[in-house]
């Protein structure tokens, strides 16, 4: 079994995966910062012990304390000697992963601290660790069109600081596969709950945007008629990335994409929207008709602080090759349909984050 070290683990990729990974019968290091709580399923704590410098057993998670933001962690010399002799493969999914934040943060965080996970792969004895590196299939910018797993080219345009910062984490990674260092990076597109059921341990990116939506704080969304969501179970995401991290030496100098096989036109996510009568009726309106000043008061606040950070979604069309992960895994993901988006909404309302009733308007 292999030793593997997560970081992020208390997030919503990372808790999966730690928990997938333990499951399989590995030993886990997971590096947190401030939450403790490993999260997977229906919010299910995974138990977990303490890292005090020697491997986990076998199956089991043991968190340590530390910061991506710094050079080494924030750890003692000899606790960062110990952990780099320790680790075989890194899975580094910690990510400030809003769409709002100052771009100092990512520059902290997605940028340098993906710096600092290379230099403790490097650190560890005779060869590197390996490393997996968990990005976004929306690297591709403002693209549309045939977007293949490993093109590296830069877009004319991000969407947002998040997609830039990610796009420069991925240069950091693929200059270190260059050198020599066993590496792959995984790109999920947009992560919504398991396929079946539509379980996830929390809400939050997109799921903002449903909320928005269902309750009428947002009413008119700037659309194109050919524009598309891909969006992709969590449990496809994290098996993916859980077989390129048992398989990394396969799987080394490669992209994955871990995306819907064929993603959901906008105009049947707001018809979904609409089959649920006590969601509000969003209207679609081209991009060039839309002006925020036409909004209500209301409205426009909520357009300005979150609206605005996730309306280019709904103005795209990439089409995300899965050819890699194809050949590796033996399938890609399942389509963004209206039964796997519905299972979804449908454990939002079950609990508690979207109305199961009528919201009177303001």
């Amino acid at each position: 079994m292999t030793c593997f070290l997560v970081t992020g683990a208390a997030g919503l990729l990372g808790g999966e995966i730690a928990a997938a990974l333990a499951g399989k019968g590995h030993s886990v290091i997971g590096l947190v910062r401030k939450n403790r709580a490993v999260m997977h399923g229906d919010r299910e704590r995974m138990p977990t012990g303490e890292w005090t410098g020697d491997p986990p057993p076998p199956g089991e998670v043991h968190l340590l304390q530390c910061d991506v933001r710094d050079p080494q962690l924030g750890l003692t010399a000899e606790a960062y000697n110990r952990l780099a002799n320790q680790v075989e493969c890194i899975v580094h999914c910690a990510a400030v992963v809003q769409f709002d934040a100052d771009e100092t943060i990512y520059e902290a965080v997605n940028i340098r601290g993906t710096g600092h996970v290379l230099d403790l792969a490097r650190a560890r004895p005779g060869a590197p660790a390996a490393l997996l590196q968990v990005s976004t299939a929306y690297v591709c910018g403002e693209r549309d069109g045939p977007i293949a797993e490993d093109d590296a080219s830069r877009p004319a345009r991000f969407s947002n600081p998040y997609e830039a910062s990610k796009f420069a984490a991925e240069a950091q990674v693929r200059q270190a596969m260059a050198d020599g260092m066993t590496a792959a990076i995984a790109r999920p597109s947009v992560v919504v709950g398991r396929a079946a059921d539509g379980v996830i341990a929390g809400f939050d990116t997109i799921y903002m945007a449903f909320k928005l939506l269902a309750e009428g704080r947002i009413r008119t969304i700037p659309s194109t008629p050919d524009a598309t969501l891909n969006f992709v179970p969590l449990d496809h995401a994290v098996k993916g990335m859980v077989t390129i991290a048992e398989r990394i030496e396969e799987a080394r100098g490669r992209t994955f994409h871990l995306v819907a096989s064929t993603p959901m036109p906008v105009s049947d996510f707001f018809a979904l929207v609409r089959d649920y009568p006590q969601f509000s009726d969003p209207e679609q309106v081209s991009p060039e008709d839309f002006d925020p000043a036409m909004l209500s008061p209301l409205e426009q606040r909520f357009h300005r602080r979150v609206a605005a950070l996730y309306t280019s979604y709904f103005q795209r069309n990439p089409l995300f090759s899965q050819d890699n992960i194809i050949s590796l895994a033996g399938s890609g993901g399942p389509d963004a349909d209206r039964a796997l988006m519905r299972r979804q909404i449908d454990f939002a309302i079950h609990a508690g984050f979207l109305p199961a009733e009528s919201v009177p308007a303001e």
